[in-house]
């Protein structure tokens, strides 16, 4: 029996719990939630037949579009074999070669080991509590604190929240977590007292996402890297958004040529597809877990390894060679960058562009360079406008993200814009 639109929409108001939304406004009597039904390529398709280019990736997981007959293909495949097997004292050739594959773009290196989970929360979890009890393992017990950058974003999990620097999400929590301080650059770091207690230091390397799109300056990773290694400090890199082309190379990291002691992957490894993460590992640190029982690192998921995620990561990865996707990263970066600035000058609103490879911020702000009050919800408002243009995306307070699916087309990118030009005009005038 099908079920009606306005069904699935009482339905969802009555028994549905969305993320990071304000559930009284969502289940308004007013309120009609958008129902998205079919993809295909950048765009998405509700269920009255609209369509949109999906401007966030489908909150910045998706990379080569949606429906992609490659990566269709690939599940459908594993699918017709097996759907799941326990990680847990078995494996499958799936997981080891895509192992593998992940090792090889850090060739030369010991960042060679895998450990497998669900999501970006709980690869950084598994950062963290790797680097906690490699400390324990190996001497220096005393290190069990770890640093983190103000305004900083890693996941929900309780470990990874107790890195967050956003007070709205995190500060009810902070003191369930691990010890946790934060600073604002390497100059701060370097001045911290108690550099001999601390196990690690996170980053999202180059771009902050959900600070605003705040962008690092150039040599900024390079320098932090040096200076960890100098002080006996893993570097844990966070490239659950920026992992996978989205800075321009398949790694952030790459573009200043810093290998991590911990690099935590999720988002698009599956070409946003399916939920899976990765918690890469120097050889060295996962050579302190050997041994016997009392080494081991207890700590899994049902899902790990997933043959259905594996395959489609394998269908990722190959999607990138054979259609060459980072070789026209750059003239498209360029491409957006030119749009941007056009948009910048039309809209004295237009505060400040951040922009890094395929991820952009557009913050908006009163002509005058004062921020919009809160309560205006400005940046919500622009999104919202800006699906009767065809785009979807969401804001970051009142910073407008857009970050594509890498399979955008330059046409696309012009409507994209063109979608916030028109919002803008709508909701700030002309």
């Amino acid at each position: 029996m099908k079920v009606q639109l306005a069904d699935s929409v009482a339905m969802d108001k009555q028994y549905c719990w969305h993320p990071f939304t304000r559930q009284g406004e969502w289940t308004a009597e007013g309120h009609d939630p958008l129902m998205l039904v079919k993809g295909e390529g950048v765009w998405l398709e509700d269920a009255e037949g609209n369509r949109y280019i999906d401007g966030n990736a489908s909150i910045w997981t998706n990379i080569h579009g949606h429906a992609h007959p490659r990566l269709n293909e690939a599940i459908k495949e594993q699918l017709d074999k097996v759907a799941h097997t326990s990680f847990l004292g078995y494996s499958h050739p799936l997981a080891a070669e895509l192992a593998k594959k992940l090792a090889g773009f850090f060739p030369y290196t010991s960042l060679q080991r895998t450990f497998f989970s669900d999501d970006g929360s709980t690869a950084i979890e598994c950062a963290l509590k790797m680097a906690i009890q490699y400390r324990l393992q190996s001497g220096e017990p005393e290190r069990t604190e770890f640093v983190a950058f103000v305004d900083c974003y890693h996941g929900d999990t309780m470990g990874a929240a107790s890195l967050g620097g956003v007070d709205a999400f995190f500060s009810r929590f902070r003191k369930f977590g691990f010890p946790v301080r934060f600073v604002s650059s390497v100059t701060e770091l370097k001045e911290l007292d108690g550099l001999d207690r601390v196990a690690g230091v996170v980053i999202e390397p180059l771009v902050q996402g959900v600070n605003q799109i705040h962008v690092w300056p150039d040599g900024m990773l390079a320098e932090l890297r040096e200076f960890t290694e100098q002080q006996g400090v893993h570097l844990i890199l966070d490239e659950v958004m920026t992992g996978f082309g989205r800075t321009g190379a398949m790694f952030a990291c790459q573009r200043e040529k810093v290998i991590p002691d911990f690099l935590c992957l999720a988002k698009g490894l599956t070409g946003g597809y399916l939920p899976m993460a990765a918690t890469m590992v120097r050889e060295e640190i996962y050579e302190a877990f050997l041994g016997g029982a009392e080494n081991a690192f207890y700590y899994g998921h049902s899902y790990t390894a997933n043959p259905l995620g594996c395959a489609a990561a394998l269908a990722n990865l190959q999607i990138f060679e054979e259609e060459k996707t980072l070789e026209g990263l750059k003239e498209k970066s360029a491409y957006l960058k030119k749009g941007l600035d056009a948009l910048s000058a039309q809209f004295p609103e237009v505060w400040q562009l951040r922009q890094c490879g395929m991820v952009a911020g557009i913050e908006l702000r009163d002509a005058d360079g004062v921020s919009f009050d809160r309560s205006m919800r400005v940046g919500e408002r622009v999104c919202l406008a800006a699906r009767k243009w065809g785009l979807l995306t969401r804001p970051v307070l009142d910073t407008i993200v857009f970050l594509p699916p890498l399979s955008i087309s330059f046409e696309e990118i012009d409507q994209s814009l063109d979608a916030i030009a028109q919002s803008i005009t709508e909701i700030l005038g002309d």
